[in-house]
C-alpha cells in the first residue's frame, strides 16, 4: 500500500498526467450530462405528445361525429406512437439521435407515412452526438496513450532506468504497479461518471456492470497496445507518433473503409424511395376502375368480401382500399429494403470483432437499445399497431356502420417501448 501511494503520488506530480486524468473525468461527466439532458429533453417531448394527441382526437370527434362517417373519421384522425428511451439510452444516443422517435399515423397506406421522417443527411448524421460513448471510443485511446507512452521510455530518457531496474523488490512489479495504477486511475474517472449518470437514471446493475466491463476491456485494449509499442526500446516522441499513428488506423480510417466497403456490397435503397414508389402505386389507382382496386383488395382480405357494393358516388372503404393496396404493391421492396438494412448491420457488427471501436460502439448502443435492431423494433411495433387500426376502423367503413362520439374512444392506443 505504501509502494501504491507512493507511486501515486509520483505520477500526480507530473502535470500532464494530472491534466489527462482531469479533462477525461471532465470529458466523461460533460458526455453523461449532455445525454441526459438529450434524453430528457426527449421524455419531455414524447410526454408532451399524448396530452396533445387527446385533445386532437377529441377535436376531431367533436366534428366527425356529426356526420357518423367511419371514413371521415379514420382519414382525420391521427395517432401518436413514441419509442421511449431506454434508462442506459444516456450513454449511446445511437439512432436516436437521427431517426425518428415519435411517429403520428393514421389508418392510411402505412409505408408513406413511416418514411417521411427520414430527412437526415447520414453523412453529416456520421459523426454522431457528444455522448459517454463518443468519449470512450473516439477520446479515451488519446488519453491512455498520452498516459502510457513513455512509461519505461521516459525513465530511460530521464537515466533512471537501470536505477530502477536494479532497486530490491523492483524489476516487473513496479511497471505492473504502475500500469494498474495509471489504468485504473483512468477507469475512475471514466467510470466514476458513468454510474453517477446510470443511478440517477435508475439504470438495472446487470445493465451498468455489463458497460463497467466494456469500458475495463476496452482500456486494456488499448494500454495493451501502447505496452506493446513501449517494448520497442523507441524513443517516448516515436513512441506517440506510432501510437497516434495507430489510434488514426483504428478508430478512423478503417472503420470509414469498413463502412464504406459495406455500403458498396449491400446496395440499400433509401427509405424516402419507397414512400414515392407507394404513392405511385396510390396515386395510379385514380386513373384505374375502382372495381379493379376492390377486387385486388378483396382478393388480400376476403372478410371483407360481403361488403355492399360501390355505388357511383365517393365512398371511403375504396379511397383506404386503394391505400393498402399500395402498401401491398411495395412488400417485396420494403422486405428487400429491410433485409439489406439487418445485412448491413450484421456486416457492422462482425467487423466489431476486428476493430475495437467499432465493436464497443456496437456493444454500447445494444446494451442502451439505440441501435438499428431497436430502431427495426419500434417500426414493427407501428406495423403491428397500424394494423390494429385498420381492422377498427374497416369493421365500420366496410360495413356501413355508423360511428359514433364514443366510438373515438374504442380506438387502438398505442403501447410505447421500455
Amino acid at each position: 500500500m505504501t509502494l501504491l501511494t507512493h507511486e501515486l503520488r509520483l505520477l500526480l506530480r507530473s502535470r500532464m498526467a494530472l491534466l489527462a486524468l482531469l479533462l477525461v473525468a471532465l470529458l466523461a461527466a460533460a458526455s453523461v450530462a449532455a445525454g441526459m439532458a438529450e434524453v430528457a429533453r426527449q421524455r419531455d417531448v414524447i410526454a408532451r405528445i399524448q396530452p396533445k394527441q387527446a385533445q386532437d382526437m377529441a377535436a376531431v370527434a367533436q366534428w366527425a361525429a356529426e356526420t357518423k362517417d367511419p371514413g371521415t373519421a379514420a382519414y382525420y384522425s391521427f395517432h401518436a406512437t413514441w419509442d421511449t428511451p431506454s434508462p442506459l439510452a444516456f450513454a449511446a444516443l445511437g439512432l436516436r439521435d437521427v431517426a425518428p422517435y415519435i411517429l403520428r399515423v393514421r389508418a392510411l397506406g402505412l409505408e408513406a407515412q413511416l418514411y417521411d421522417g427520414e430527412a437526415f443527411n447520414p453523412e453529416l448524421a456520421l459523426p454522431g452526438r457528444f455522448d459517454f460513448a463518443f468519449v470512450l471510443v473516439y477520446l479515451t485511446p488519446l488519453f491512455v496513450i498520452a498516459l502510457f507512452h513513455d512509461l519505461v521510455s521516459g525513465e530511460r530518457e530521464a537515466g533512471r532506468l537501470r536505477m530502477l531496474d536494479a532497486l530490491a523488490g523492483s524489476g516487473r512489479s513496479l511497471w505492473r504497479r504502475r500500469v494498474l495504477l495509471r489504468g485504473g486511475l483512468l477507469f475512475l474517472a471514466l467510470a466514476a461518471p458513468l454510474t453517477i449518470g446510470a443511478i440517477l437514471s435508475a439504470v438495472p446493475l446487470p445493465t451498468l456492470l455489463s458497460v463497467q466491463g466494456l469500458v475495463a476491456l476496452y482500456l486494456a485494449f488499448w494500454i495493451g497496445v501502447t505496452l506493446l509499442v513501449g517494448r520497442m526500446r523507441w524513443s517516448s516522441v516515436a513512441n506517440a507518433a506510432t501510437l497516434a499513428g495507430i489510434w488514426l488506423v483504428l478508430t478512423l480510417i478503417l472503420p470509414t473503409i469498413a463502412h464504406v466497403a459495406i455500403n458498396r456490397l449491400i446496395p440499400v435503397g433509401e427509405g424516402v424511395e419507397l414512400t414515392l414508389a407507394q404513392r405511385e402505386a396510390v396515386n395510379r389507382a385514380w386513373d384505374i376502375p375502382r372495381a379493379d382496386t376492390m377486387r385486388a383488395f378483396y382478393a388480400g382480405h376476403p372478410e371483407w368480401k360481403d361488403s355492399p357494393p360501390l355505388t357511383d358516388a365517393f365512398h371511403y372503404k375504396w379511397y383506404f382500399a386503394f391505400h393498402q393496396v399500395g402498401d401491398e404493391s411495395v412488400a417485396p421492396k420494403v422486405a428487400a429494403y429491410r433485409n439489406g438494412i439487418e445485412a448491413r448491420d450484421a456486416a457492422a457488427r462482425g467487423i466489431g470483432w476486428l476493430l475495437p471501436s467499432v465493436g464497443v460502439q456496437a456493444a454500447l448502443t445494444r446494451l442502451a437499445n439505440t441501435d438499428m435492431a431497436a430502431q427495426l423494433a419500434y417500426q414493427d411495433r407501428i406495423r403491428a399497431f397500424h394494423e390494429k387500426l385498420r381492422n377498427f376502423y374497416y369493421r365500420y367503413l366496410f360495413t356501413d356502420t355508423p360511428f359514433e362520439k364514443d366510438d373515438f374512444d374504442r380506438a387502438p392506443t398505442f403501447v410505447g417501448g421500455a
